[in-house]
Order: C-alpha cells, then structure tokens, then sequence
C-alpha cells in the first residue's frame, strides 16, 4: 500500500510541475511567434526585391521602346532627307478597274504641257497624231502640228531645211541636245515626260505632290541659290522653280485655272502618255471577264448534267441471287 501510495503522488507531481523534458523545450517553444515574425519580415523582403526587379525590367522596356522609337524617326528623317517626302495617296478618276481616262481633262493637261512645261521638258515618245480621238479632232490636230516648224531633209541639194509640222511629227524639243539643256538649267538637265509617272515610284502621286509642294525651307534648312525647297523632291532642294500659279493660264473650255487644277490636269495627261492603252486594256479585260463567267457557268451546268444521272441512280445489290 505505502508503495502504490509513493507511485501515485509521484505522478502528482510530475503531472503538477510537468517533466523535465518539457521544461527543457519550454524555452523553444515560447520563441514561436519570434519565429513567425522573422518569417513574414523574410517574405516581405523577398516581395520587395521582386517588384524591384519587376519596375527595373519594366523601366528597361520602356526605354528600350523609346531608343527604339527614337532610332526608327532618325532612320525614317534621314530617308526622308536622301528620298524626299512620301506623297500622299489622291483619288484619281481614271485608277478603278472600270474606270476611264477623263478626257477634258488630259486635253486640259495638254494645254498645260503646252504653255507651261514644254519650254522645258520634251516628251519625244508621244506624236501629235497621238492626240486624235483622245483630246483633239484630226483637223485640230493639224492645226496644232502646224504651229512648229521642224527640221526635215535632206533636200536635193542635200541641205536640210524647215517645214510646217505634220501630225505624224513627235513633239518638239526645247532643245536641241543635252548639253544645250543643262547650259541653259544651271547644269540641271530636265527630264523627258513621257514616261514620267512611270519612271518614278507612285508616280502620279509624286509628280502631283511635286509640282504643289513647293513652300519656304523650314529653320535650319538652307537652299543654295539657284535652287528651290521642295520636301517631295529627293534631297528637298529641286532646280525647278514654282511653275504653277492660280490663273496661270486660260483653260479652253473655261474651267477656273487653279494651281490645282492644272496640276491635276497635267498628271492625267501625262499618265495617259505613259499608258495611252489603258481604256482599252480595260476594255478588253471587262469583255474577258464576262466571256469567262459564260464559260464557267456553261461548265457549271454541264457538269451537273452530265453527272446527274450518275449520282442520282440506285444502286441495288441482290446478295441472295
């Protein structure tokens, strides 16, 4: 009894003041929270560096985009510089897939050609009798060649000499060679026209452009004398002065003479001498077109005839017999 007795308040007091082993972790256990702290202060910290990296990296593409912005304006200035302004893209009547030459208007760009740019610029490809059935009348167009005097010959005594102009004669050259042209354009040797808007890129936008654009330099800009500022021209300095002014001329069939107006006029006129085929091109292109869906739909017809009876027929297989 007195043994089972010693056993029992034993056990009291172990369980009253706890076993050695537990006191021995006390200590460890109560530093929890400690712990707990220095884990969240850890995370945090490791939270911060990562949107530290974050904003750095956004930073660097953020700058890189600008360089790269930066890099692309100073490559697209420096083209700009080297291949003049790109020309804006213009309605042009006659550029649909069904549409036509206006031919007023390539008369009036004639005209324009005529008193304007032919002191200038030859078009030795095109001949007056070009012109009949597409601005003149072959009596009008008589007239007109008859206007020149071109040289001919040689004669029976072997000379040459001067004749009134034929429809059949090319329009005339201002001058009589290169050299002579570039003498008297300050070394600057006009361009022939007759493939004009073809010959440049966008052609019929650029020469429009060309021929409108011209204005006085910006800051910072100097044109040497004898030359003119013009953004659409290659090097944005031209040997051509402003040549097309409001009231210029005096149109035959009394439409108002804008400077636009006879820009427009003069690049339609010069589009039908690089392409005086287009109507027809077109023309006959249309006319294919409808013979080819005749053709198609004939086909079309054909092949649900001739197949009809095949796909329609029934088929029975007797696996008794």
């Amino acid at each position: 009894m007195l043994g089972r007795a010693a056993v029992f308040a034993r056990s009291l007091a172990r369980g009253k003041g706890g076993s050695i082993a537990d006191k021995a972790c006390k200590p460890f256990s109560t530093s929890a929270p400690a712990a707990a702290a220095a884990s969240a202060a850890g995370n945090e910290n490791t939270t911060n560096d990562s949107l530290t990296w974050k904003l750095l990296r956004a930073t660097g593409a953020v700058g890189g985009a600008v360089l790269g912005v930066a890099a692309l304006a100073d490559v697209a200035r420096a083209d700009e510089a080297e291949h003049g302004l790109h020309a804006p893209a213009y309605p042009w009547s006659h550029d649909g897939i069904f549409s036509s030459y206006d031919h007023a208007s390539i008369r009036r760009g004639h005209q324009v050609y005529q008193q304007v740019c032919a002191t200038c610029h030859s078009m030795s490809l095109v001949a007056y009798r070009d012109l009949i059935g597409v601005a003149y009348t072959e009596d009008e167009v008589k007239a007109l060649a008859a206007e020149v005097e071109v040289e001919d010959g040689p004669n029976d005594e072997g000379e040459m000499f001067l004749r009134p102009g034929k429809p059949s004669d090319k329009l005339p050259n201002p001058y009589a060679n290169e050299q002579a042209a570039r003498f008297a354009n300050g070394g600057a040797y006009p361009p022939d026209l007759s493939l004009i808007s073809k010959a440049r890129h966008d052609g019929q936008n650029y020469v429009y452009a060309l021929l409108t654009g011209y204005r006085e330099p910006p800051a910072g800009i100097s044109v040497r004398e004898g030359l003119h500022y013009n953004p659409y021209f290659p090097g944005g300095a031209i040997a051509m002065p402003k040549m097309l002014n409001d009231g210029g001329i005096e149109y035959e069939d009394g439409t108002p003479a804008t400077e636009s107006q006879q820009a427009k006029d003069v690049v339609t006129f010069l589009a039908w001498a690089a392409e005086p085929e287009m109507d027809e091109r077109k023309l006959m292109g249309v006319k294919w077109m409808f013979i080819i869906s005749l053709v198609w739909l004939t086909a079309i017809y054909y092949k649900r005839w001739r197949w009809s009876p095949i796909k329609s027929r029934r088929v029975i297989v007797d696996v008794v017999n």
